[in-house]
């Protein structure tokens, strides 16, 4: 079992910034790619971004695409979401989720193993 739980969450203007980060524990963290998904409401959760297990590769959702970066800590069990020129449409709930891969990173919300509870992200305009 991997127990995520993610922090960093909360209420910015159009045009702010957050880091939202994930602390994991329970096995070995370097043996998962991590991704960050988010759920609005009355909509589907969905891909966002996701790094190997090495921090070597990464993937990201075209509608966050250089704005958004991910990284990972494998010395602190942790990875980051550095979230800037939010939009309003990024409002939602973000999941932090674990993947026990070792390829590529992956997308799909199937593909993943472990999941934190979520933390709320919400950008005023």
């Amino acid at each position: 079992q991997v127990q995520l739980v993610e922090s960093g969450g909360g209420l910015v203007q159009a045009g702010g910034s957050l880091r939202l980060s994930c602390v994991a524990s329970g096995r070995t963290f370097s043996n998962y790619a991590m991704g960050w998904f988010r759920q609005a409401p009355g909509k589907e959760r969905e891909f966002v971004a996701a790094i190997s297990w090495s921090g070597g590769s990464t993937r990201y959702a075209d509608s966050v695409k250089g704005r958004f970066t991910i990284s990972r800590d494998n010395a602190k069990n942790t990875v980051y979401l550095q979230m800037n020129t939010l939009k309003p449409e990024d409002t939602a709930v973000y999941y932090c989720a674990a993947d026990s891969s070792l390829g590529f990173p992956r997308v799909s919300v199937s593909e993943y193993d472990y999941w934190g509870q979520g933390i709320q992200v919400t950008v005023s305009s």
